[in-house]
């Protein structure tokens, strides 16, 4: 009643300021230039804020909105709130390799607690894109190639924004994204078409977004991408027929940053044309492209829309307003004791520390290398050997750099005094300079070194020379995966494998810290380093979670959410691939007339699920609660785990099942329990 009553107030234009949402203050994620807006903001021309940093700051521009303009409705403030705030926590892909979703939930509650403390109400999380692809830049931003696991993840992260209503001042709306199949784009490349078969997109890639929904999600964001022809943006079938009416969606749907006016290079009409296509087809707030504000009003003129359409949709922007509790107090988020007592806190940071141990998957451990020893000569050599601004990782826009740990800082405090740590760069992140600016970007600069690579890589033998083990800090930059990331070759750059074949023949024991937003080639290190320890970016405790796992007072647990391949020519490669009627006998490399390469065998370097202990675990056999199960019945499997091993350590329990005979096909495999 509340909203009927203040719509009746509204002019045409204000409502069609409700669903406005311009891009304003230092972080610029997107094409458009930031633009000045207060003026709109008076004018009622302005629904939201998004990527505005600072409490007082967002205090006084939702001060212009509640005071200055004729109805005082109350702004939303968005922010690519993705993995944390200010304390950072692992990228996606990395925290889904805990397998703990109460780990990820509370990720999601610190990242909310802190944000909202800062005066954002909203953020652009979770991702929930399924992706195959290693090649496509955004695979760092998701959690992996699996739906069951995802939509797990799914919910825990809607849980840990919102809370359990939203009615709290450190409970924020969430957003799932991206709506739909975007991890799914042609050749590995960002924003590319998306084409795939309706049995494919409801078994496999919708079930996150549907699990969202299920657990509430105040929001979703249309995905840059074409389906079955049309942009999403401008999807009716997704956006209503499926979202709203299938699915229940009771919340409001926002574009991409300007997927309204990209609409026009998909070929689908001029700015008037599609502004009306993605209204007509369920979307109610546009992000930065104008395109509502400047056409809409136009549109209804001529019949192209309908005044029902622009209430929906204002209604709906101001239905997610009221749950969150704005126009009771529209400086909810605005406590200024709160940013400076709730952020980045010791808590909050031992909690991050904690959780990014838990993510960092082992690949490798021959002659139990691992874990290291407190004492003796360390020598932490590579471009990533002590950089802050790379920890964090991709998408951490709310983070401060300077404020992260990085890989040496974090063993020289978790080794203690009996240990000395020496550090070189050893090589630049690659030869070719350009495309190292291009993965350095947002402030994540390697600051590349002006001496010869022999210069380099002399020094590195000096410091590994005086040590008794060495921690090679090699592999991409945080840049170097993330959005508009997308690479072909996924080797190790031409000179961090040359610093790495030359550390090897040092004899010294050399043990790779590979920090990666996505899976990588890694035959050559796979068949020469005695230990490979995954990482990811760990976020703002990177160093010292990392220095725990290697000296072993924390024992990895994580497993792998994606497969790495052998060959980018394998890609598309997962787990829960489709049988053929000529498949290849197990074991097997070539067969002819089956279905395989003649050049390389069908199986990935390391297979989803994949992760080492520095323990060992044994599985008794899978015991059944009974022999047959009914349509929705149940069924309980059992298995006994021990840990035989001489180390406390912990096992993530994965249950897969197969149909072996159905009325339409089914993968060789499916996770359906953990």
């Amino acid at each position: 009643r509340f909203i009927d009553d203040l719509m009746k107030k509204m002019t045409l234009e204000e409502k069609i300021g409700q669903l406005n949402l311009p891009v304003t203050g230092e972080i610029t994620t997107g094409q458009a230039k930031s633009s000045n807006v207060a003026k709109r903001i008076r004018a009622g021309e302005v629904g939201g804020l998004f990527n505005l940093k600072g409490v007082e700051r967002i205090r006084d521009v939702q001060k212009q909105a509640v005071e200055e303009s004729r109805l005082g409705i109350p702004l939303l403030f968005g922010m690519d709130v993705i993995h944390g705030y200010e304390t950072v926590f692992p990228i996606p892909l990395g925290l889904s390799c805990t397998w703990d979703m109460k780990a990820v939930e509370e990720s999601a509650r610190i990242a909310a607690i802190e944000s909202s403390a800062d005066g954002i109400c909203w953020t652009f999380s979770p991702m929930v894109d399924i992706c195959r692809d290693a090649r496509w830049g955004r695979v760092s931003e998701g959690n992996g190639e699996d739906p069951f696991l995802g939509a797990a993840i799914a919910q825990a992260m809607v849980r840990g924004y919102q809370g359990k209503d939203m009615s709290r001042n450190d409970e924020i709306m969430a957003c799932v994204k991206h709506f739909a199949l975007y991890g799914a784009g042609e050749a590995g490349r960002d924003y590319n078409t998306v084409d795939m078969s309706h049995q494919r997109m409801f078994n496999e890639y919708m079930l996150p977004y549907q699990a969202a929904v299920d657990a509430g999600v105040g929001s979703a964001m249309a995905s840059f991408n074409e389906v079955d022809g049309i942009p999403a943006t401008g999807n009716k079938w997704l956006m209503t027929d499926i979202l709203r009416k299938q699915w229940g969606f009771d919340g409001f749907v926002v574009t991409d940053y300007t997927g309204i006016a990209e609409m026009t290079d998909h070929g689908m009409g001029d700015t008037q044309t599609v502004a009306a296509l993605a209204l007509n087809a369920g979307v109610d707030m546009d992000m930065v492209s104008d395109a509502f504000v400047g056409t809409l009003k136009k549109s209804l003129t001529e019949g192209k829309v309908t005044e029902e359409a622009i209430n929906a949709a204002c209604r709906r922007i101001l239905e997610a307003k009221y749950k969150l509790g704005l126009f009771d107090n529209p400086y909810k988020y605005c406590d200024v004791k709160r940013a400076k007592k709730q952020i980045f806190t010791k808590e909050h940071r031992a909690v991050a520390r904690k959780i990014a141990s838990e993510s960092l998957v082992l690949l490798k451990n021959e002659g139990n290398v691992l874990p290291l020893a407190k004492k003796g000569t360390i020598a932490v050599v590579g471009p990533l050997a002590d950089s802050r601004s790379n920890m964090p990782g991709t998408w951490s826009v709310a983070a401060v750099l300077k404020n992260a740990t990085s890989l040496a800082e974090g063993l020289k405090a978790v080794a203690g005094d009996k240990a000395e740590i020496l550090t070189a760069k050893g090589c630049n992140l690659m030869s070719d300079a350009e495309y190292e600016k291009r993965a350095t970007m947002f402030g994540r600069s390697l600051h590349r070194d002006n001496r010869s690579d022999k210069e380099l890589l002399d020094e590195a033998l000096a410091v590994a020379a005086k040590s008794d083990v060495i921690v090679a800090a090699l592999g991409e930059s945080s840049e170097m995966s993330g959005e508009s990331s997308c690479r072909t070759n996924l080797e190790m750059t031409d000179t961090q494998r040359m610093l790495l074949q030359e550390l090897l023949k040092t004899g010294k024991p050399v043990v790779l810290v590979l920090f990666t937003g996505r899976p990588l080639v890694l035959n050559w290190e796979q068949a020469n380093v005695p230990a490979i320890l995954n990482v990811w970016f760990a976020g703002s405790e990177a160093g010292f979670a990392i220095g725990d796992v290697l000296f072993g007072d924390v024992n990895p647990s994580g497993k792998l959410t994606t497969t790495f391949p052998k060959s980018v020519g394998q890609i598309p490669l997962f787990y829960n691939h489709k049988n053929t009627g000529r498949p290849l006998a197990d074991g097997a490399w070539f067969q002819k007339f089956r279905s395989n390469y003649i050049d390389i065998d069908n199986e990935p370097l390391y297979p989803f699920g994949f992760g080492l202990s520095y323990t060992t675990f044994s599985y008794s056999d899978v015991s059944l609660d009974k022999t047959s199960m009914t349509d929705k019945g149940e069924l309980t499997a059992t298995v006994t785990v021990t840990n035989t091993g001489k180390r406390d350590g912990a096992e993530v329990v994965q249950l897969y099942i197969r149909d072996l005979v159905g009325s339409v096909t089914r993968p060789v495999k499916e996770l359906k329990g953990f």
